[in-house]
């Protein structure tokens, strides 16, 4: 058993309702570029940055000259249509205050690209950037999620050991990703995943506000154990 001194924080589906938006950004993405792909298709994936994305869907690389217009195209519209609608599950802000109050450092943990991800923490909240101590996205990870790397970066960032940090997400990629770095993962449902996807998680909340509702018999407050 370890003491819990910080948290990595998956951002999309976890303390913003954002993953639809997401996935209908790609859609229409990928269409302006002459490709008919369902958001149902598109939706599961949604956690993964564009090297999977692109891959799954279409069969071609982010890097490539078709991938790297999709996801600019994509950005583009996410930004420009999605973003200012989007809204934080509610507490969140709350959540994180309480974290923080508590003693554990908090680092940001995602996919999303730096711009998006800076755009994203403000909507949080406008306390949020007081609260946060260091964030790592995709400009720091080679490979987005279930792969590792962010999660490995947000330890280097954080400066703690992965047995004294827990990772609080919304997918399986996240579980996935945190476990390859020896890290436990609390889940929340509000990113839209069943209790059988999540089932490698430490404990399962429905949001942040149920999180915060439980903080007392949460993971967060109790010694957590060795992952993996």
């Amino acid at each position: 058993m370890k003491l819990l001194r910080a948290v990595i924080l998956d951002i999309d589906g976890t303390l913003l309702d954002s993953n639809d938006a997401h996935a209908h950004a790609w859609v229409e993405a990928m269409s302006d570029y002459g490709y008919s792909v369902l958001f149902e298709k598109v939706r599961p994936l949604i956690g993964m940055g564009g090297d999977k994305v692109l891959p799954e869907t279409l069969g071609i690389e982010k890097d490539s000259e078709q991938g790297k217009r999709i996801s600019q195209r994509r950005g583009e519209i996410f930004k420009t249509r999605y973003l200012s609608q989007i809204k934080p599950f509610s507490q969140a802000q709350d959540l994180l205050q309480c974290m923080h109050d508590h003693g554990l450092a908090l680092v940001v943990g995602s996919s999303a690209e730096p711009d998006e991800l800076k755009a994203m923490l403000q909507l949080i909240g406008p306390h949020v950037s007081d609260l946060i101590g260091q964030q790592a996205s995709s400009k720091e990870a080679k490979r987005s999620k279930p792969d590792p790397d962010v999660i490995q970066a947000a330890l280097e960032r954080g400066g703690y050991p992965a047995s004294e940090v827990v990772m609080l997400g919304d997918t399986p990629y996240d579980i996935q990703a945190a476990a390859e770095a020896n890290v436990a993962t609390i889940a929340l449902r509000c990113g839209g995943w069943k209790d059988s996807d999540l089932a490698g998680a430490l404990a399962v909340y429905n949001d942040p506000s149920d999180l915060l509702a439980h903080y007392g018999t949460s993971p967060l407050v109790r010694d957590i154990p060795e992952c993996c």
